[in-house]
């Protein structure tokens, strides 16, 4: 009888151990280094994909280990754009400053078309009314 290998195909970056892991383990994959420009290209993907995994945390503790994935990941990107913690922290001040934290809590529902560009990848919706 053969046995066909199923593959699951994740074509993303991951973290430097886990390599090992999957030969310890027997787990066949394939993998490769990347050139420093598709790194960095992988590397800000990456940042969508941890965040992602911290609205879809149930738990405290699993908010707790995705919260530490997303740190991660922006500590590398820091390091590889050479952005120093005090740059860092003069733009989330300024941020801050300009648009405020989330102590009111407030969520929006819609507003008037004015020109405000989300970061939100779905986009705002329209609705006439």
């Amino acid at each position: 009888m053969i046995w066909i290998m199923k593959k699951v195909f994740y074509r993303k970056l991951i973290r430097d151990l886990l390599p090992d892991f999957f030969t310890k383990i027997g787990v066949a994959f394939h993998g490769y280094s990347l050139k420093q420009a598709d790194f960095e290209k992988a590397l800000l993907q990456k940042v969508e994909e941890e965040a992602s995994g911290v609205a879809r945390a149930r738990t405290r503790k699993e908010v707790i280990g995705e919260l530490a994935d997303v740190l991660d990941v922006i500590d590398e990107v820091r390091r590889v754009k050479k952005i120093s913690a005090q740059e860092l922290r003069v733009a989330r001040q300024a941020n801050k400053k300009e648009k405020g934290g989330f102590a009111k809590r407030f969520f929006l529902v819609w507003t008037e078309e004015h020109g405000y560009k989300t970061n939100e990848r779905r986009g705002a919706r329209h609705q006439a009314g």
